[in-house]
C-alpha cells in the first residue's frame, strides 16, 4: 500500500478531479462519510451524547463540515466550531459550510484565545472530539491560538478522531514539527502518510483507519516521487502458493547457514530453525568444528558441516573453500560468528567469491564495518543485509541516534549506492531495495526486543529467497511473517517473557493467518 507525502496527495487529488472527472465535492463528501463510519464502528456509545467537531479553514475543515452534517442527519448531537475566520473559508469547504447554514445548524466562529476559552468549557463536556483543523498541507509548526487549542484538547481526556492527520503533524516527515493533537484514532484519506506509520509521529495517531474516498488505486500507484509502501497481507498473500502433492524437498531450496562460535552456538540453531520453519527444503549449518557437536545436538532436522577452526573457537579464514564446495542455493552468514581477524577475512573472501545470493547479518556486518565497500551487489549475485541500528551505524560511520532519526534515508541511500537490499531492523522495520523502493513493516512489537529474534529472521529471509528466487519478495514476506509471529507470541505470553524460540513456535500460525489456511481448517 503506497504511503504518500503532501505533494503526492495533492497530485492524487488533482488528477482524480481534473483528469478522471470525479468532482472534488464528491471526494469531500466521501471523506466525511467514511470518517463517520469509522467513528460509528469504534465509538458507538460515545455518539449517544454530544460530539464536538473542530474545523479549520481549509479542505480538512470542509471534511469536518461533512462529518457534522452527517452526524446531525443521523440524529447525533454535534457542535461545530470553526478555529479561525469564516471569511477565510473558500471553495468546497465553503460550500459545505453554507449547506450547514441552510440546514439551520449553528456554527461557532473562534477567532481568538478569549473566544476559545469561552467555548472550551462547552467542548470539554462532549464525549468525542473530531479534529478537522489541519490536514496534509501543514508546513510549519503551530503558533498562537492554535497551540492553546491543541494543548487544551489534548488535556481534556476525551477521545479525539483526527481526519487525515492529527493537526500539527506534517505529511512529509515522521517527526513532529511542533505541538500536535494526540489522536485516539486517525482516519486517513486514500493512503497512509509517513507520520502515521513511523515513530515518533505514530505515537500521536492512535488507531489508523485508511478511508477509500474514491481516488482510484491506479492513480495512487502511478504517482511520481518517493516510492514508499506499507506491507499488507493482501500484497503478500499471493507469494505463498500451495505446494504440489508430488513436490519434494529439493523443490524448496538448499540453504547453508554459516553461524556460531564458541559460546554462541544458539545463534546458529535459531537461524537454521527459522529457515526450516519458513519452508526451506534442506538446511545445513556450517559452523566451526569445535561447535558442531553442540549445534548438531540442538535439532535433528538440519544437517551440519564442520568448518576449520580459527583462534578462540571461531571460523578460520580458510573455511571459505569448504563452504563454496557445498551444494546450496542461498547462503546466510553471520549470527554468532565472532569478530576476530580470521572471521573478517573469511567474510570478506566469501562476499568476493560466492556466486549464490548472500544474506548477511550480525557479526558478518560488524567485521566489515571499516570497509563497507565490500558490501556491493553484482549482476550475477544479490546481497541482502539485515542490520540492527547499531550495525547500520557502524556501516555508515554515524551514531545510532542519527540512524534512528533518519531510518528511511539511511537504509535507502546505502541500498541504492551499494546496489544491495537493506533490512534495517527495529520498530517498523525498513526494507530498502537497490532500485530505490522502500517498504515499511507494520507487524512486530516490543516483544521482539530480545536476543535471537534477529537470527531467526536471517534464516527466514534465506529460506524464502531459496523458494521465491526474488530478493525483494523474500525480504517483504519474511519480515512481515516474523513480526506477525512476534505479535502472536506477545498476545499469548506478554512482551516481557518472549524468547526467540517463542517466535519460532508461532511462525506456522502466522503464515496460516496470512494465507487464510487457518480459516479453512
Amino acid at each position: 500500500m503506497r504511503i504518500l507525502n503532501a505533494a503526492q496527495m495533492r497530485e492524487a487529488d488533482r488528477y482524480t478531479i481534473e483528469e478522471i472527472g470525479i468532482p472534488s465535492l464528491v471526494l469531500m463528501e466521501n471523506a466525511g462519510r467514511q470518517v463517520v463510519a469509522a467513528m460509528e464502528a469504534a465509538y458507538e456509545s460515545r455518539l449517544e451524547a454530544r460530539v464536538a467537531v473542530l474545523c479549520g479553514c481549509g479542505n480538512n475543515g470542509g471534511d469536518g463540515f461533512v462529518v457534522a452534517r452527517t452526524l446531525i442527519q443521523r440524529g447525533i448531537d454535534a457542535g461545530v466550531f470553526i478555529i479561525g475566520s469564516v471569511a477565510d473559508i473558500r471553495g468546497d469547504a465553503r460550500t459545505n459550510l453554507d449547506i450547514l447554514g441552510r440546514l439551520g445548524v449553528t456554527v461557532v466562529e473562534i477567532g481568538d484565545e478569549q473566544t476559545w476559552e469561552l467555548h472550551f468549557s462547552e467542548i470539554s463536556q462532549c464525549t468525542l472530539i473530531v479534529d478537522a483543523i489541519f490536514g496534509t498541507g501543514l508546513r510549519s509548526s503551530l503558533a498562537g491560538m492554535m497551540e492553546t487549542v491543541v494543548a487544551d484538547v489534548n488535556a481534556a481526556g476525551i477521545p479525539i478522531v483526527s481526519i487525515d492527520l492529527p493537526s500539527g503533524l506534517s505529511a512529509d516527515t515522521p517527526h513532529p514539527i511542533g505541538d500536535c493533537i494526540d489522536a485516539s484514532m486517525t482516519v486517513t484519506l486514500a493512503a497512509p502518510k509517513l507520520p502515521l506509520v513511523l515513530p515518533p509521529g505514530e505515537a500521536h495517531a492512535g488507531d489508523v483507519v485508511i478511508a477509500d474516498i474514491g481516488i482510484p488505486s491506479d492513480v495512487l500507484d502511478g504517482l511520481e516521487g518517493p516510492r514508499i509502501e506499507l506491507l499488507t497481507p493482501e500484497q503478500l498473500r499471493p507469494l505463498v502458493e500451495p505446494r504440489a502433492p508430488d513436490s519434494h524437498k529439493g523443490d524448496y531450496g538448499r540453504v547453508t547457514v554459516i553461524a556460531g562460535s564458541r559460546g554462541k552456538t544458539g545463534a546458529a540453531h535459531l537461524a537454521a530453525i527459522g529457515a526450516l520453519r519458513s519452508g526451506a527444503g534442506l538446511v545445513t549449518v556450517a559452523t566451526p568444528g569445535c561447535c558442531l557437536p553442540i549445534v548438531a545436538a540442538m535439532a535433528p532436522e538440519y544437517m551440519t558441516e564442520a568448518l576449520p577452526d580459527g583462534k578462540g573457537g571461531t571460523v578460520a579464514a580458510s573455511a571459505v573453500d569448504t563452504v563454496l564446495a557445498m551444494h546450496q542455493d542461498v547462503i546466510a552468514c553471520g549470527p554468532g560468528l565472532g569478530r576476530d581477524a580470521g572471521v573478517a577475512a573469511f567474510v570478506r573472501t566469501l562476499v568476493d567469491r560466492a556466486t549464490v545470493p548472500l544474506v548477511l547479518d550480525a557479526d558478518a556486518l560488524t567485521v566489515l564495518a571499516d570497509e563497507p565497500a565490500v558490501l556491493t551487489g553484482r549482476e550475477d549475485r544479490e546481497i541482502i543485509i539485515t542490520p540492527h541500528p547499531g550495525e547500520m551505524a557502524r556501516l555508515v560511520g554515524s551514531s545510532v541516534e542519527e540512524v534512528q532519526g533518519n531510518r528511511i534515508e539511511v537504509a535507502g541511500h546505502f541500498a541504492a549506492t551499494h546496489r544491495i537490499y537493506v533490512v534495517l531492523k527495529g520498530h517498523r522495520t525498513i526494507i530498502a531495495t537497490p532500485e530505490g523502493h522502500i517498504f515499511i513493516n507494520p507487524t512486530g512489537g516490543a516483544g521482539l526486543a530480545t536476543g535471537g529474534t534477529g537470527d531467526v529472521l536471517t534464516g527466514m529471509i534465506a529460506a524464502w529467497l531459496a523458494q521465491l528466487l526474488d530478493a525483494e519478495a523474500a525480504c517483504r514476506l519474511a519480515v512481515f511473517v516474523h513480526g506477525a509471529a512476534g505479535d502472536l507470541a506477545e498476545a499469548s505470553i506478554g512482551q516481557v517473557a518472549i524468547t526467540a524460540t517463542d517466535v519460532v513456535a508461532r511462525l506456522g500460525e502466522a503464515l496460516n493467518r496470512l494465507t487464510g489456511a487457518e480459516k479453512d481448517a
